[in-house]
């Protein structure tokens, strides 16, 4: 089983757009940020992936904007792997803002994995589906809880 994995970040000026909010791109960015993160801590970052000579990468994204982010604002970046078969991974994601419990953002990524060298379809070696594994069904993505303030 991977674990949920959390990523906390504070909003900085570059995120923001002309309308004073983060941009719909940065939320991409972070939602590639955070499953980085995420394969590190897995022990499956960018250096397995080339000893390996294969990697996941992103075929489809589903994003849902729900609430504004601003500048200085701390956040928690939130992802979790839902599912996974011989070829492609489900990673979900839940951007947090603890000061007023929000969720800021939700969405959801399609990963395959592919031949770094060729970039076509590869079976996932062992050492991906080992890595790779759903959260345990107990648990609830969407229980922030451990971040509220007292």
């Amino acid at each position: 089983m991977s674990d949920i994995f959390d990523l906390e970040i504070k909003v900085k000026p570059e995120h923001i757009d002309q309308l004073g909010h983060v941009n719909n791109v940065v939320y991409v960015q972070w939602m590639q940020d955070v499953a980085s993160a995420h394969i590190e801590a897995l022990g499956l970052g960018l250096k397995e992936y080339i000893e390996l000579k294969h990697a996941m990468v992103a075929v489809e994204h589903h994003v849902q904007y729900r609430k504004a982010a601003f500048e200085g604002e701390s956040l928690i970046l939130r992802t979790w792997l839902s599912d996974i078969n011989a070829l492609y991974s489900y990673r979900q994601y839940v951007f947090y803002r603890p000061s007023d419990r929000s969720i800021l953002f939700m969405g959801n990524t399609q990963w395959a994995c592919v031949e770094i060298v060729t970039g076509r379809p590869k079976r996932m070696s062992p050492t991906f589906t080992q890595a790779y594994q759903p959260i345990a069904a107990e648990l609830d993505p969407y229980d922030f809880s451990k971040y509220d303030i007292v």
